[in-house]
């Protein structure tokens, strides 16, 4: 998703906004990336709580645990502001930063149920979820395959669809000065980069950070930075993204739900670039070893839920 550099006076109007930061809250510079010293590692992630229960699994213990993954919230969170605001201030305790994915537009993607009940549910809790990070530090990734996947639904819906994600856009932008906002963009194969371009544009991309690419998928990093720069010229450039490379070791086969012989990508970090590349992170957005949903190699296992079979296979590349 296209975001043009916030200008002074925005970020003036949110840090007002907001007014000035609690304690334990950063004072707002911009780049959440400066004001901590690495990716959150949360111990009490479900890979974190396994390999606790059997610390002989040496193999999950160097290859995963000790790597950054990400908080995905959605219908499952309880009272969301709560809940992120526990995990976002967990992380600035030890200085560290917090991955998120919202995950709650209406009807999900292309219509595998859940999420808020109507638009202003919606609405309400994006907003609770803005209010849960402040002006704490943090990256988010908005809505996965909610813009790559529209076709999924009537023509009739596709702007009030956008709509959210505009009003998502809106909030994080006004609202939260330290925090890199993302706006999901599929993956390699999610259509037309112009007509992805488009869509970002039309949902105000150019307010937050950029876009993101890959999430919980299994393309390549060549392959996707081969598609952004596609997105990135449609776009007229003056933006940003970010790669889940968490599984796209071995590439797709073509299937993105627990497929066989994928394998671990290069490591959560900033991108060896540096900070005035268009890629600004490699991100793992799916935990390696969380279900993509009871299919492929896990066919009984709900989405999210952590397997170390599913770990190991993707340890071993098999």
């Amino acid at each position: 998703m296209l975001r043009a550099v916030t200008t002074g006076v925005l970020l003036t109007a949110a840090v007002l906004a907001l007014g000035r930061p609690t304690p334990g809250q950063a004072e707002a510079t911009g780049d959440p990336l400066k004001q901590t010293t690495g990716f959150y590692v949360d111990p009490a992630s479900s890979v974190a709580a396994y390999v606790r229960r059997h610390p002989e699994d040496t193999a999950l213990a160097t290859k995963i645990a000790p790597y950054a993954s990400t908080h995905w919230v959605g219908a499952w969170s309880g009272d969301v502001q709560t809940s992120v605001t526990a995990y976002t201030t967990a992380a600035q305790q030890v200085k560290q930063l917090p991955v998120l994915v919202t995950d709650h537009l209406p009807g999900r993607q292309c219509g595998i149920g859940g999420g808020a009940a109507s638009d202003a549910a919606y609405r309400t809790w994006i907003t609770a979820v803005s209010a849960g990070i402040g002006a704490r530090p943090a990256v988010v990734v908005l809505e996965p395959d909610a813009l790559a996947r529209l076709d999924c639904y009537p023509p009739a819906e596709w702007d009030g669809r956008i709509g959210l994600l505009k009003y998502a856009v809106d909030v994080f932008a006004a609202k939260n000065p330290n925090t890199w906002a993302y706006l999901d963009a599929g993956s390699a194969t999610s259509g037309d980069a112009k007509e992805i371009a488009r869509r970002l544009r039309l949902a105000d991309v150019g307010k937050i950070r950029g876009f993101a690419l890959n999430t919980a998928d299994y393309f390549t990093t060549e392959q996707t930075v081969a598609h952004s720069t596609k997105i990135l010229q449609a776009l007229g450039g003056g933006t940003h993204y970010v790669i889940d490379t968490g599984r796209n070791g071995n590439g797709s086969d073509g299937s993105s739900c627990n497929p066989p012989a994928r394998k671990l990508g290069t490591p959560p970090a900033r991108t060896p670039a540096g900070p005035s590349a268009p890629v600004d992170l490699h991100l793992w957005l799916r935990t390696p070893g969380e279900s993509d949903g009871p299919c492929g190699l896990t066919p009984d296992l709900p989405t999210r839920t952590f397997s170390p079979a599913l770990a190991h296979h993707l340890i071993t590349g098999t």
